[in-house]
């Protein structure tokens, strides 16, 4: 079992940031996270997740159309932003991922894949938090964009389609609201 001191880190005591040290992300720690968040389980071991790491000036100019007003300065000053995308044809890589061959033709049709590619890649995005939280991370996932600009600008050719963004680095803890309480296992669970 994880000790206290671990689930206070990746869990308990971890906040949503949305105001950054200015202190760059060594490019090692998203390795780290990588290496631990792919171990996550995904249905058919599909793997569907493609992060995209927003570092240059560049590439976040190229994102900040597609952003909700409230989430655009948060964004631009953030060390780091995490395109969390997936991969609409994921099951192209079954043969090699996936130990029955034949699961290639549960997924190749696009009305099975695409519900299949966002679930998956929502764990693997949770998955990716956790990590990069267990690694010395921050992070403020965001829904707060609009998904058609942003692919439109990054993923043209449809094959990959966003599903959410991660703002990354090193929080300030500055404009931190309270804690906002969470539901109890008997509001939110039913054993049957």
């Amino acid at each position: 079992m994880a000790d206290e001191k671990t689930l206070d880190v990746i869990l308990r005591e971890a906040r949503s940031h949305g105001d950054f040290h200015d202190r760059p992300v060594d490019q090692a720690l998203l390795r780290k996270a990588h290496e631990l968040m792919k171990w996550g389980p995904t249905t058919a071991n599909s793997q569907p997740a493609r992060i995209f790491y927003l570092l240059s000036k560049e590439s976040r100019e190229k994102l900040r159309p597609a952003l909700s007003a409230v989430n655009v300065e948060k964004t631009m000053k953030a060390p780091l932003v995490a395109i969390v995308a997936y991969d609409t044809r994921f099951y192209e890589h079954l043969p090699r991922l996936y130990h029955n061959p034949d699961a290639i033709n549960w997924y190749n049709k696009p009305a099975v894949a695409e519900p299949n590619a966002f679930r998956n890649s929502s764990l693997q995005g949770a998955y990716l938090i956790i990590a990069l939280r267990a690694v010395g991370l921050d992070c403020g996932a965001m829904s707060g964009f609009n998904n058609a600009t942003l692919d439109a600008a990054f993923f043209p050719d449809g094959r990959l389609k966003s599903n959410f963004l991660i703002n990354i680095g090193y929080g300030t803890g500055q404009g931190l609201p309270p804690r906002n309480p969470r539901l109890t296992f008997e509001e939110a669970c039913r054993i049957l």
